[in-house]
């Protein structure tokens, strides 16, 4: 995207990925870091001081806390798992959902203002590190790597003449675009969203101050949708965070089951 030219000898330089490469704050450590360790702090905090005192009848706190471990547990592990297996991944799906949503609403807080999954290295990273080695060791563990293998590879059903075309293409899909996929999805909305309401705001700000007089009326159209854009952002943030969990509880569902 070229610079646009509005002002009386200026130019509009729009927001392109090179904001996002943020510089070292201290010692090699960027913003993003930072954000990650401080949702860490935040998620812990919040379920640690919302569960000391538990009470029958719930206070505010403890209702939030409480629907949102049933919301991670009851809607996300339990249907992609099954009632059967869901329970010892309970902590893992919460965790998920909880920190990439913690980091995805960074996005929109004022001062934070920078969602850490924009960055592609952190939900490639949940992904590789963490998805994809439990649901193959859980697979394996359960049918074994033969069965496993087989479960993963020849779907049940198929004429054995198109395995020999399906094989590698399934092979393809559980074993190195599913991760590569799952980080994407998120990584591609919090980039995208960012990057647009980057537009708005710093383009209604330039707008106001560096525009020619006829065209500063036009910076209110800009911050409007800049504002408009931020509560689709929010809705979007959540979203996300819930079809990464989704997707992780899915595939682990998949390697636990029988056949495919």
């Amino acid at each position: 995207m070229g610079a646009l030219v509005l002002a009386e000898g200026g130019e509009f330089a729009p927001p392109g990925a090179g904001d996002f490469n943020l510089p070292p704050i201290f010692l090699g450590i960027t913003k993003p870091m930072l954000l990650v360790v401080l949702s860490v702090i935040i998620i812990g905090a919040f379920f640690l001081l919302t569960s000391r005192n538990l009470k029958i009848v719930p206070s505010k706190w403890q209702f939030a806390a409480e629907s949102v471990y049933d919301f991670g547990r009851n809607n996300i592990a339990r249907e992609q798992i099954g009632s059967k297996d869901f329970r010892p991944f309970v902590p893992l799906i919460l965790a998920l959902f909880t920190f990439i949503l913690v980091n995805n609403i960074f996005g929109i807080v004022p001062l934070l203002q920078f969602p850490t999954m924009s960055h592609i290295g952190f939900p490639l990273a949940l992904s590789v590190l963490v998805v994809y080695p439990v649901y193959h060791f859980v697979g394996i563990k359960r049918h074994g790597l033969g069965g496993y293998l087989k479960n993963q590879l020849t779907p049940a059903g198929v004429p054995k003449p198109i395995y020999l075309l399906l094989t590698p293409i399934e092979f393809l899909q559980k074993f190195i675009m599913n991760p590569i996929t799952l980080a994407i999805r998120v990584f591609a909305a919090m980039f995208a969203g960012h990057l647009i309401l980057l537009v708005f705001t710093i383009g209604g700000e330039y707008l106001l101050l560096e525009a020619a007089p006829a065209l500063k009326a036009m910076s209110v159209v800009s911050f409007a949708f800049a504002i408009l854009l931020t509560f689709v952002e929010a809705l979007i943030q959540v979203i996300q965070a819930y079809v990464f969990a989704v997707l992780s509880a899915g595939y682990i569902g998949m390697a636990l089951a029988s056949d495919h």
